[in-house]
Protein backbone atom coordinates (compact mmCIF):
# COMPACT_ATOMS: atom_id res chain seq x y z
CA UNK A 1 0.00 0.00 0.00
CA UNK A 2 1.24 3.51 -0.80
CA UNK A 3 2.27 5.86 1.98
CA UNK A 4 0.76 9.32 2.35
CA UNK A 5 3.90 11.05 1.00
CA UNK A 6 3.72 9.19 -2.30
CA UNK A 7 -0.03 9.73 -2.54
CA UNK A 8 0.29 13.51 -2.03
CA UNK A 9 3.13 13.74 -4.58
CA UNK A 10 1.19 11.78 -7.19
CA UNK A 11 -1.90 13.96 -6.69
CA UNK A 12 0.18 17.14 -7.01
CA UNK A 13 1.97 15.85 -10.11
CA UNK A 14 -1.36 15.07 -11.80
CA UNK A 15 -3.55 17.96 -10.72
CA UNK A 16 -1.48 20.40 -8.66
CA UNK A 17 -2.11 21.44 -5.09
CA UNK A 18 -5.70 22.44 -5.99
CA UNK A 19 -6.61 18.81 -6.72
CA UNK A 20 -5.68 17.55 -3.26
CA UNK A 21 -8.29 16.16 -0.93
CA UNK A 22 -8.67 17.25 2.70
CA UNK A 23 -6.47 14.41 3.96
CA UNK A 24 -3.67 15.23 1.52
CA UNK A 25 -3.93 19.01 2.20
CA UNK A 26 -3.59 18.57 5.92
CA UNK A 27 -0.57 16.30 5.38
CA UNK A 28 0.99 18.89 3.06
CA UNK A 29 0.67 21.56 5.77
CA UNK A 30 2.38 19.33 8.34
CA UNK A 31 5.11 17.61 6.25
CA UNK A 32 8.21 19.66 5.36
CA UNK A 33 9.38 17.17 2.70
CA UNK A 34 6.04 17.31 0.86
CA UNK A 35 5.96 21.12 1.15
CA UNK A 36 9.43 21.22 -0.38
CA UNK A 37 8.22 18.95 -3.21
CA UNK A 38 5.20 21.22 -3.79
CA UNK A 39 7.44 24.32 -3.93
CA UNK A 40 9.87 22.63 -6.33
CA UNK A 41 6.96 21.52 -8.49
CA UNK A 42 5.55 25.07 -8.58
CA UNK A 43 8.95 26.52 -9.53
CA UNK A 44 9.40 23.92 -12.26
CA UNK A 45 5.96 24.63 -13.70
CA UNK A 46 6.62 28.40 -13.65
CA UNK A 47 9.97 27.91 -15.42
CA UNK A 48 8.45 25.63 -18.05
CA UNK A 49 5.62 28.07 -18.70
CA UNK A 50 8.00 31.00 -19.03
CA UNK A 51 10.06 29.38 -21.80
CA UNK A 52 8.66 29.81 -25.30
CA UNK A 53 8.32 26.60 -27.26
CA UNK A 54 8.95 26.77 -30.98
CA UNK A 55 8.64 23.91 -33.39
CA UNK A 56 10.74 23.46 -36.49
CA UNK A 57 8.99 24.54 -39.70
CA UNK A 58 9.26 20.98 -41.05
CA UNK A 59 7.42 19.63 -37.98
CA UNK A 60 4.72 22.29 -38.33
CA UNK A 61 4.32 21.46 -42.03
CA UNK A 62 4.10 17.72 -41.40
CA UNK A 63 1.56 18.27 -38.61
CA UNK A 64 -0.57 20.51 -40.81
CA UNK A 65 -0.45 17.94 -43.62
CA UNK A 66 -1.55 15.18 -41.24
CA UNK A 67 -4.38 17.31 -39.89
CA UNK A 68 -5.55 18.03 -43.45
CA UNK A 69 -5.36 14.31 -44.34
CA UNK A 70 -7.36 13.40 -41.24
CA UNK A 71 -9.96 16.08 -42.04
CA UNK A 72 -10.29 14.75 -45.60
CA UNK A 73 -10.64 11.19 -44.31
CA UNK A 74 -13.34 12.28 -41.87
CA UNK A 75 -15.13 14.14 -44.68
CA UNK A 76 -15.10 10.99 -46.85
CA UNK A 77 -16.46 8.98 -43.91
CA UNK A 78 -19.31 11.48 -43.45
CA UNK A 79 -20.08 11.31 -47.17
CA UNK A 80 -20.11 7.52 -47.05
CA UNK A 81 -22.44 7.51 -44.05
CA UNK A 82 -24.72 9.97 -45.81
CA UNK A 83 -24.78 7.70 -48.87
CA UNK A 84 -25.51 4.63 -46.73
CA UNK A 85 -28.32 6.43 -44.89
CA UNK A 86 -29.88 7.66 -48.13
CA UNK A 87 -29.58 4.17 -49.67
CA UNK A 88 -31.30 2.66 -46.62
CA UNK A 89 -34.06 5.24 -46.87
CA UNK A 90 -34.61 4.58 -50.58
CA UNK A 91 -34.57 0.79 -50.07
CA UNK A 92 -37.02 1.08 -47.19
CA UNK A 93 -39.44 3.26 -49.13
CA UNK A 94 -39.22 1.16 -52.29
CA UNK A 95 -39.66 -2.01 -50.25
CA UNK A 96 -42.72 -0.56 -48.55
CA UNK A 97 -44.24 0.40 -51.90
CA UNK A 98 -43.37 -2.71 -53.92
CA UNK A 99 -44.00 -5.45 -51.34
CA UNK A 100 -47.82 -5.18 -51.41
CA UNK A 101 -47.74 -5.04 -55.22
CA UNK A 102 -45.51 -8.13 -55.41
CA UNK A 103 -47.79 -9.92 -52.92
CA UNK A 104 -50.77 -9.38 -55.20
CA UNK A 105 -48.80 -10.44 -58.29
CA UNK A 106 -47.64 -13.66 -56.59
CA UNK A 107 -51.21 -14.31 -55.41
CA UNK A 108 -52.58 -13.77 -58.93
CA UNK A 109 -49.84 -15.99 -60.48
CA UNK A 110 -50.45 -18.69 -57.89
CA UNK A 111 -54.18 -18.63 -58.57
CA UNK A 112 -53.67 -18.54 -62.37
CA UNK A 113 -51.21 -21.48 -62.25
CA UNK A 114 -53.32 -23.42 -59.75
CA UNK A 115 -50.61 -23.46 -57.07
CA UNK A 116 -51.66 -23.82 -53.44
CA UNK A 117 -51.60 -20.72 -51.28
CA UNK A 118 -48.78 -21.88 -48.93
CA UNK A 119 -46.59 -22.70 -51.94
CA UNK A 120 -46.88 -19.32 -53.65
CA UNK A 121 -46.45 -17.59 -50.27
CA UNK A 122 -43.21 -19.53 -49.72
CA UNK A 123 -42.11 -18.51 -53.22
CA UNK A 124 -42.87 -14.89 -52.38
CA UNK A 125 -40.86 -15.11 -49.14
CA UNK A 126 -37.89 -16.59 -50.99
CA UNK A 127 -38.15 -13.94 -53.74
CA UNK A 128 -38.12 -11.16 -51.14
CA UNK A 129 -35.65 -12.44 -48.53
CA UNK A 130 -33.06 -14.57 -50.35
CA UNK A 131 -31.44 -11.66 -52.27
CA UNK A 132 -31.05 -9.67 -49.05
CA UNK A 133 -29.53 -12.67 -47.29
CA UNK A 134 -27.10 -13.29 -50.16
CA UNK A 135 -25.97 -9.66 -50.19
CA UNK A 136 -25.52 -9.76 -46.41
CA UNK A 137 -23.36 -12.88 -46.62
CA UNK A 138 -21.27 -11.38 -49.43
CA UNK A 139 -20.69 -8.20 -47.43
CA UNK A 140 -19.68 -10.21 -44.37
CA UNK A 141 -17.27 -12.34 -46.38
CA UNK A 142 -15.69 -9.34 -48.12
CA UNK A 143 -15.71 -7.03 -45.09
CA UNK A 144 -17.84 -3.97 -44.63
CA UNK A 145 -17.68 -1.13 -47.10
CA UNK A 146 -17.17 1.45 -44.34
CA UNK A 147 -14.45 -0.40 -42.41
CA UNK A 148 -11.50 1.40 -44.05
CA UNK A 149 -9.83 2.40 -47.28
CA UNK A 150 -8.80 -1.11 -48.34
CA UNK A 151 -12.01 -3.00 -47.61
CA UNK A 152 -10.45 -4.94 -44.73
CA UNK A 153 -11.77 -4.84 -41.18
CA UNK A 154 -9.85 -2.92 -38.54
CA UNK A 155 -7.77 -4.85 -36.08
Amino acid sequence: MRDIHQEVREWMAHSGAQGLGQKQRSHLQECAACQEFADALSRTIRILRSEPVAARPSLVGMTQARVRMRAQRMQRERERWWFVCMACLVVGISGGVTTPILWRIFGWLGEWMGVSQPLWQAGFAMFVFVPALLVSVLLLVRGTYLSNEHGRGRA
